[in-house]
């Protein structure tokens, strides 16, 4: 998909149909000749765009010939069979030319769709450095957004493992901590673009553009930090709960068979009176009443005991 938008005179975003000074060329899932008319009309390598096609690309920041080519990792959201979500990270790769901005990616994502709905403060497609900027520091507010996401999703899942015997929540705790790992690897190399950007001035920057750079660290640094805490609280939470999970299974079974037991001893006395040998009273007329009253003591007795031990 190819889109190209510019801000107008009123500042306002408007779709177009040519590559032009001051647009944004916005790239995902995109054909053979989408590529192709991107790279001649903008002027740039076919390789640099095809680069964060690759789902696998590590972040980086080069620069070559007056153009400043971007990839890092965004959060995007996927689902599994269950419909439980996944929170992994795609490379999304922005090229800063003279005449645009260009931003290519496998997937559309809500961090778009904030720019195409015109939802960011001062987004003005000409302001090109500003733009990518505030681009990179979506993409960190994203993250904290989600990870604040995964830490509620823990604490849901707490409250149910408590009573629960089933495996389910223990790979609810297994998939979050695999989007944990994913958002701190990303997070990291991220970090490493921005200090370069920060060290380097790959891109011609304004005091304010160093002050959104600044905050774009602050935010990506903030990530860094709580994907690493809840990481950690959730490895130990797994530990515990699994250990939970067959204690809540033990007093199961401890109940069980101390009902087991009980309800054995009427079974056994039914038994022993239901032989055919000669035992006490058997003539009398109320004869049936001595297995009841021995049934009932045994039961009652045996039942006392295990109340007494917290059997159940």
């Amino acid at each position: 998909m190819l889109e190209i938008y510019k801000s107008n005179e009123g500042k306002a975003l408007e779709s177009v149909d040519v590559i032009s000074k001051g647009c944004w060329v916005n790239m995902y899932s995109p054909t053979e000749a989408e590529i192709n008319r991107v790279a001649q009309d903008a002027d740039i390598s076919v390789d640099l765009i095809k680069d964060a096609l690759d789902d696998e690309e590590r972040p980086r920041i080069e620069r070559e010939d007056g153009q400043v080519y971007i990839i890092v990792d965004y959060p995007y959201i996927t689902h599994d069979d269950s419909g439980f979500p996944i929170y992994e990270t795609i490379p999304v790769g922005i090229v800063v030319t003279d005449e645009c901005v260009i931003t290519v990616s496998l997937k559309d994502s809500p961090i778009m769709e904030d720019f195409r709905k015109n939802r960011i403060k001062e987004f003005f497609t000409f302001k090109k450095t500003r733009f990518a900027l505030q681009f990179l520091f979506v993409i960190s507010s994203y993250y904290l957004r989600y990870l604040k996401q995964i830490n509620k999703k823990t604490n849901d899942i707490e409250r149910e493992v408590h009573q629960s015997l089933k495996n389910k929540e223990l790979y609810a705790f297994l998939a979050l901590e695999k989007s944990l790992v994913y958002f701190t690897t990303s997070l990291k190399s991220n970090k490493v673009v921005l200090d370069k950007i920060l060290r380097f001035n790959y891109l011609k920057m304004y005091e304010e553009d160093k002050d959104l750079l600044e905050d774009v660290i602050i935010e990506n640094t903030q990530a860094i930090e709580m994907a690493e805490t809840y990481r950690s609280i959730l490895s130990g939470m797994m530990n515990a709960f699994a250990s939970i999970i067959s204690n809540n299974l033990n007093i199961v079974m401890k109940f069980l068979t101390s009902i087991t037991i009980i309800l054995s001893f009427p079974t056994m006395v039914a038994s022993f009176y239901g032989m055919n040998v000669d035992i006490p009273f058997q003539h009398a007329h109320h004869s049936y009443i001595a297995p009841l009253i021995i049934s009932g003591f045994l039961t009652t007795l045996t039942a006392f005991i295990f109340w007494k031990k917290k059997y159940f």
